[in-house]
């Protein structure tokens, strides 16, 4: 097999340029504010459009840490810092030959989450220092919901949600 180097040097810069739409569409969501300055889990996950063909990868603002799954990424936003703290970065399982050491797209926070998805996933799952207990999300959540619900009606609504 002959590889063309131009071609793949293209490949690996597109590869690499893409990491700036990563932190692009966190800085986006940590900017909203999504839970006040309480820190909050940011899910990326892939999914199918109903075409069958098409991917978009679906950005969620979260007050949990969701299951580890394939083809997702799970980051972790502190606002008051504009830190961000990478939980996992698990690629579709068909992938995960590209990103073994040696490879061209070789990436030791891929591996170590690959390795950690396969062995150790209750280490990807358990809860981080600093997280929130279940009382406390709880009560954004209803607060959220509540500001929702008045939103609707046309009243004004207060920009920052009360800390806990």
């Amino acid at each position: 097999m002959r590889i063309d180097r131009l071609e793949t040097y293209d490949r690996l810069k597109h590869f690499k340029e893409q990491s700036f739409d990563i932190s692009e569409c966190c800085q986006d969501i940590i900017e909203k504010r999504p839970f006040g300055s309480h820190p909050f889990y940011i899910f990326a996950h892939a999914r199918t459009d109903e075409d069958g063909v098409t991917k978009r990868l679906i950005w969620q603002p979260r007050l949990t840490k969701p299951k580890a799954q394939t083809n997702s990424m799970l980051f972790r936003a502190y606002p008051a810092s504009d830190r961000i703290d990478i939980i996992w970065m698990i690629p579709a399982e068909e992938l995960w030959k590209q990103f073994q050491e040696g490879k061209l797209l070789e990436d030791n926070t891929i591996l170590r989450s690959i390795r950690n998805y396969v062995s150790h996933r209750d280490l990807l799952e358990k809860k981080e220092d600093g997280d929130l207990d279940d009382h406390q999300i709880d009560a954004i959540y209803r607060n959220i919901a509540t500001a929702g619900k008045t939103n609707r009606l046309g009243l004004i609504l207060p920009t920052q949600l009360p800390t806990v």
